[in-house]
């Protein structure tokens, strides 16, 4: 993606995010001050953003993105907004994140451009936590392709959100 592409495509998400709150979103995955959250894919960071905000300094938000500029513009954010929560990471897989880390991990409108989804969702089976959430959502999808696109020898399917479809570990 170019740098003009991201920043049309950024703006979009701003409009977005007017409309469609991500705090309101996030609210379905249960997230609570104190928890570990990845954001993989997490583009201008508005979900990483609202989710710093919500684990507080007990928390950390780990923002992951293939594309540099977008890590740039959510480390942009967090300096503006005073988050010391929010890590970054550029990657197109593999996080170095700790085994079963995390608590909470977001995949959000990312799924249906990754090359290489098994391997991603491979990644993020080994850093979610045993109690840990999947929150799912890709609205260039269709609800059947959520469900058969994540293999249930990873993830058991817990429920349908108004925006989004939560997974638990399988293990």
């Amino acid at each position: 993606m170019n740098v003009l592409s991201f920043k049309i495509m950024a703006f979009f998400f701003k409009i977005r995010d007017i409309l469609l709150s991500p705090k309101n979103i996030l609210k379905e995955t249960g997230m609570k001050p104190g928890m570990m959250v990845l954001d993989y894919g997490c583009g201008p960071g508005s979900f990483t953003i609202a989710a710093a905000e919500i684990v507080g300094r007990a928390g950390n938000v780990y923002a992951v993105d293939i594309y540099n500029p977008a890590l740039k513009m959510v480390r942009n954010k967090a300096r503006k907004k005073q988050l010391g929560n929010i890590h970054t990471i550029e990657t197109d897989c593999y996080t170095e994140l700790d085994n079963k880390s995390m608590d909470i991990v977001l995949l959000y409108d990312i799924f249906h451009q990754l090359t290489e989804p098994d391997k991603i969702l491979q990644e993020i089976h080994r850093v979610l936590n045993p109690e840990g959430i999947l929150s799912f959502s890709d609205h260039h999808m269709r609800e059947k392709n959520y469900l058969d696109s994540i293999p249930i020898d990873l993830f058991t399917f817990q429920k349908k959100g108004n925006k989004t479809f939560t997974f638990t570990k399988t293990t």
